[in-house]
């Protein structure tokens, strides 16, 4: 199977001077899924790790209210005329993973809803494992081997399922950029190659392009 042991390095795309808040209306618990690492001789030991929501599909709204600090593809400019103003008014709040985003685990396994209709209607969702409530799990993959199961036999044409790395701080930037109050625990620090455009934080700030 794999093993874990370095940390993963981020990619620095913005100065961050403000970070992410936490809001406090859901409380935020992780589903439990248990991963195995396993030696050449095939004796294997199962680490009680869990998955959590990436920051970017949570509930972002005023830290003082629940009034949407962004709706649909537009953020609020009473909440946030500039970027620093609007990371110092907005908290990023727990998830209902099941009810919400279509987010289950049983023992070593995970289900991903592509749609969920609950109060709302949520499409798709990004979730990455974490060695504690607090830090994500790393991997070292040289000399190692990684190996999982997935189960498509219900996905419709033109979905993208993925499972993949991306280099990322295990504490989801929380230690370089002080104002992040939020961290791995809820699902902070993604950025890839392509820097999505529908990103809304990165490095803790938020994009100055959505502005």
């Amino acid at each position: 199977m794999y093993t874990n042991a370095l940390a993963l390095a981020s990619f620095s795309l913005l100065a961050a001077v403000r970070g992410q808040q936490i809001g406090t209306a859901e409380p935020e618990v992780h589903p439990a899924m248990a991963m195995q690492t396993c030696t050449s001789g095939g004796v294997c030991t199962t680490k009680n790790t869990k998955v959590v929501l990436d920051a970017n599909w949570r509930w972002l709204h005023d830290k003082a209210g629940y009034t949407n600090c962004y709706t649909g593809n537009t953020w609020n400019k009473a909440l946030c005329p500039d970027p620093i103003t609007c990371a110092s008014n907005c908290a990023l709040e727990g998830a209902k993973y099941a009810e919400t985003y279509g987010i289950t685990t049983a023992n070593n396994a995970l289900t991903l809803k592509f749609v969920t209709k609950s109060a709302g209607t949520n499409v798709g969702s990004r979730v990455y494992l974490m060695a504690d409530d607090d830090t994500y799990q790393t991997f070292a993959l040289k000399n190692n081997e990684f190996t999982f199961d997935v189960d498509m036999s219900n996905l419709p044409c033109g979905i993208n399922g993925a499972l993949y790395f991306s280099q990322m701080d295990a504490d989801g930037g929380k230690a370089k950029n002080p104002g992040n109050k939020a961290g791995a625990r809820y699902g902070t620090g993604y950025c890839d190659a392509q820097c999505p455009h529908d990103m809304k934080f990165i490095n803790g700030e938020v994009r100055i392009a959505k502005f």
